[in-house]
């Protein structure tokens, strides 16, 4: 599994507030893996941890908002393979107030 070039978005909250979502651009060497994601309500975020062989990233990011607050924390990737071929990640996330929470992102093409 390798994650350069891949971009990922979250269909349901597009879905639910009928806004834009940000979006992710993923790259990869080795289990490095970092992206750049920016959009909706982030202007913008970034992401850097491993990748392990079956594809589960365990990754830090941090995020400026639209409202200037600063977001940050811990997040556990877990890759699925969607009918078309596309990669949906489960994200269970930790953010550094202590909420936590849970994500879905798909691939985008």
């Amino acid at each position: 599994m390798n994650y350069e070039g891949r971009a990922f978005r979250s269909s349901a909250a597009e879905t639910a507030s009928g806004g834009a979502t940000p979006v992710g651009r993923y790259h990869q060497r080795g289990d490095l893996v970092w992206a750049e994601f920016s959009g909706g309500a982030v202007r913008t975020g970034r992401l850097v941890g491993r990748s392990a062989p079956d594809g589960v990233l365990t990754a830090a990011y941090c995020q400026v908002l639209d409202d200037g607050r600063t977001v940050g924390g811990e997040v556990v990737s877990t890759p699925e393979f969607l009918a078309d071929g596309r990669i949906r990640l489960r994200e269970e996330w930790r953010r550094a107030d202590g909420s936590t929470g849970t994500s879905w992102v798909e691939e985008i093409r």
